[in-house]
């Protein structure tokens, strides 16, 4: 468990690496997970590269990315290498225009959907945001069909703020806000 910087129940945060292609194309080559965060579809092996480098160039400059996750329960990891379940990934990235708010994302595994793991996640990444790194809030949005995310965001406290055009999809996403004072007795109970 040293890979991870943060763990709840059931899950083991770490960062990703340039050995973590695999996963990447595991998660990102999938096109049930990709259809509604890339117009372009299921990625190919270079998109899903390249994806995994932005990621990895994230963390470097700004100390944050979408952070793969992990089942705890039935793997081992040591310093070398980790046998855990791979479970997806959820995390936060800048918000260019506001330095003191993050944007919160998650992308699951489909084979592992329908099992909490995104609102496990989310919550352990909003405490994290707000008692560790200090964001005033968090930002975060949905494609317009994504009916699950919606229902995610509502019950994570977010509050509707606006439509916002979201390049990757060429399309007007529902966007939300999480002030930083809101998440106290919002249901987040400690992940750690």
């Amino acid at each position: 468990m040293a890979r991870y910087f943060l763990t709840t129940q059931r899950l083991g945060f770490r960062t990703w690496s340039e050995d973590d292609f695999d996963l990447a194309q595991g998660l990102w080559g999938d096109l049930k997970v990709t259809e509604l965060i890339d117009a372009r579809g299921r990625l190919s092996p270079d998109q899903v590269r390249e994806r995994l480098q932005r990621e990895i160039a994230t963390q470097q400059a700004h100390g944050v990315q979408y952070w793969p996750i992990f089942l705890l329960a039935g793997g081992t990891c040591t310093a070398r290498k980790c046998m855990c379940e791979h479970v997806g990934c959820c995390g936060l990235r800048p918000v260019p225009e506001r330095p003191d708010v993050l944007e919160l994302g998650f992308h699951i595994r489909s084979a592992l959907w329908g099992q909490g793991y995104a609102t496990e996640a989310a919550r352990a990444v909003i405490r994290y945001a707000f008692d560790v790194l200090g964001v005033a809030g968090l930002f975060a949005g949905h494609h317009p069909r994504n009916e699950v995310s919606r229902r995610l965001l509502a019950k994570l406290g977010f509050q509707y703020t606006h439509d916002e055009f979201y390049p990757p999809t060429g399309l007007d996403h529902p966007s939300y806000f999480l002030p930083a004072d809101s998440h106290v007795g919002a249901g987040l109970p400690r992940p750690y």
